[in-house]
Order: C-alpha cells, then sequence, then structure tokens
C-alpha cells in the first residue's frame, strides 16, 4: 500500500461519510462495482484517472 493510494482512500472515505452516501451508492454512481470502490477506499489500488474522476463527480467534491 502507497502513500498514494492510502492519501486517496481516506480522502474519497471522509467525502462519502461527510455527504451520507453509502460506498454501493457511490459505486453505482460512479459505474464501479462495490468491491473495486471499497479497495480504493482501503488504499489496496490506485483507481485510473478516468475512475478518479467518475467517482469525485459521484461525491460532488472537487
Amino acid at each position: 500500500m502507497s502513500n498514494l493510494s492510502s492519501s486517496i482512500g481516506r480522502n474519497l472515505s471522509s467525502a462519502r461519510r461527510t455527504k451520507s452516501f453509502t460506498q454501493a451508492e457511490v459505486a453505482k454512481s460512479a459505474g464501479t462495482t462495490v468491491n473495486h470502490y471499497a479497495k480504493i477506499e482501503r488504499g489496496e489500488v490506485v483507481p485510473s484517472l478516468k475512475t478518479l474522476e467518475k467517482i469525485i463527480k459521484a461525491l460532488g467534491v472537487k
């Protein structure tokens, strides 16, 4: 687990909780699976730029 993947995961998790969204809601809106999104939040994988853009849009953050 890299610092980058950990940082991305923490930030996404924090933004999701602030918006009171479930992982399933964000994953569906971003067009990915819940399993893949959960791995991103845990810092196990680094999302592609395209996927990250979709997740950010789904969360409504910049």
